[in-house]
């Protein structure tokens, strides 16, 4: 292996390492932020347009029933969601750094 092959060995190896750096320190945590913001907005609407999936009446419901069969799997990972109460205190938790 000549001084060339090592020294390309080197620069991929290196730019391989500072890639996942970038990302482990600047992207991710960029990407988690912005799945979350997007879950709590998503679920905010969920419980507006379907507030009787919870006990709250809502004069709306016949209207927002017409969106159930577009929103039929978000409404299911979000009803789990809420019904699991400490995932979902812990996330609220996590937002406001208790």
């Amino acid at each position: 292996m000549d001084l060339a092959d090592r020294i390309e060995s080197f620069r991929e190896t290196l730019d391989e390492w500072l890639r996942g750096l970038y990302h482990g320190m600047i992207t991710h945590p960029s990407y988690e932020k912005i799945e979350k913001e997007a879950e709590d907005a998503e679920d905010a609407f969920i419980l507006a347009c379907f507030p009787d999936a919870f006990g709250i009446p809502s004069p709306v419901s016949y209207y927002t029933a017409e969106l159930l069969p577009y929103l039929e799997d978000e409404f299911e990972s979000w009803e789990r969601r809420l019904w699991d109460r400490s995932t979902y205190l812990e996330r609220k938790g996590q937002q406001y750094h208790f």
